[in-house]
């Protein structure tokens, strides 16, 4: 297994160059790639371009639906619905952020309850937007039923989302603390990230369809399937719940269930919280108590030689520099499932491969 460094610009360029033949439009095909390609840069190579060909493949099936955009269901106030209406969720997602970042800046927070979206990628993106504009941000995300992927705490199979969960905090004069986690050990894009590098998975994070304890990722996707553990035991299993009732209960779009009527495609539905600190806390005091809190946080002493206490986006960032210097780093796999995909949407394979290395 050998991997091959791509330069991001180069990267983005094909990813986008594939979305385009596959019926995007300019824009859609740009957004698309961006997000991919930046999820690669920040280390989240599970919500990066492996997933091109299973973007693909969904928009093959009627599972995606090009060139949509967000629908307003209801706008109340603070509230606001909006319907994905099965688009490309990096394409949804900028649109329910704008809305929201606008109704936050207007009102001092909002509600912002999206559903029937495709896949949002990476979650701490949406955070990011939000942060940039000075608001504070959580979001909640499930999907109704086709992504079931985590065992509850004392079961064995599948019956809960990944339930990924993001917030952002901006910090004046300083890069925003950014949180992007799941509810569950591992995300299944990086079960995926392992099997193509032939990599074993971490202990005690995945189940095979027996139940049993495994490390193999093949043994997650055998019939039956296998399920992915829930962090922290109890405790992960819990915040899964909620985040079930945050983001399909609230938004309409469902908690995940085999019986919803979108279980049969991939469907993300997300609630956001976006608050304005400079309404709420007032800007000189909110900026003032971060500053404190991180610097405090910092200061701790390392529990080991040489070693650092990190704010949630510090490693990220660490990664972002290294990769736009050096290249974002595509095993051999990856490589081949995309220009598959490539050829799929009517690409010439030799194009790709030469693009990618």
């Amino acid at each position: 297994m050998t991997t091959t460094r791509v330069a991001p610009a180069k990267l983005a360029t094909t990813v986008a160059g594939i979305f385009a033949k596959a019926g995007s439009d300019a824009t859609e095909s740009k957004a698309v790639a961006d997000h991919l390609v930046e999820a690669n840069l920040m280390g989240h190579d599970s919500h990066g371009v492996i997933r091109v060909a299973k973007y693909i493949d969904w928009l093959k099936q009627g599972m995606v639906v090009t060139n949509q955009h967000a629908k307003t269901l209801r706008d109340d106030g603070v509230l606001l619905m909006l319907d994905g209406q099965f688009g490309y969720g990096q394409v949804i997602g900028i649109d329910a952020m704008k809305a929201g970042i606008a109704k936050a800046k207007k009102h001092g927070v909002a509600l912002v309850a999206l559903r029937n979206t495709g896949h949002l990628g990476r979650i701490g993106a949406w955070a990011e937007m939000a942060a940039a504009e000075g608001l504070v941000s959580m979001h909640f995300v499930n999907t109704s039923g086709f992504g079931m992927l985590v065992a509850p705490h004392g079961g064995s199979d599948r019956r809960l989302s990944a339930n990924p969960i993001a917030a952002g905090v901006p910090v004046k004069g300083a890069q925003p603390i950014i949180l992007d986690m799941s509810t569950c050990i591992i995300a299944e894009g990086k079960i995926q990230v392992a099997r193509n590098k032939k990599e074993k998975l971490p202990e005690g994070a995945v189940l095979d369809g027996k139940g049993k304890p495994t490390r193999e990722p093949d043994e997650f996707y055998a019939s039956p399937p296998g399920a992915i553990l829930p962090i922290a035991g109890h405790k992960g299993s819990g915040l899964s719940i909620i985040c079930e009732v945050m983001a399909g209960a609230l938004t309409g779009g469902g908690s995940t269930h085999p019986d919803n009527p979108t279980a049969k495609r991939l469907v993300n539905n997300m609630l956001s919280i976006l608050i304005d600190a400079d309404n709420v806390a007032g800007s000189a005091a909110f900026a003032a108590d971060i500053a404190r809190l991180k610097s405090w946080v910092k200061a701790s002493p390392p529990i080991s030689a040489g070693g650092e206490v990190l704010v949630p986006g510090e490693v990220e960032r660490r990664v972002r520099a290294e990769r736009e210097k050096n290249g974002v780093p595509l095993d051999d796999a990856t490589r081949e499932q995309i220009a598959k995909a490539a050829v799929d949407v009517g690409l010439p394979r030799a194009e790709i491969e030469a693009a990618l290395g």
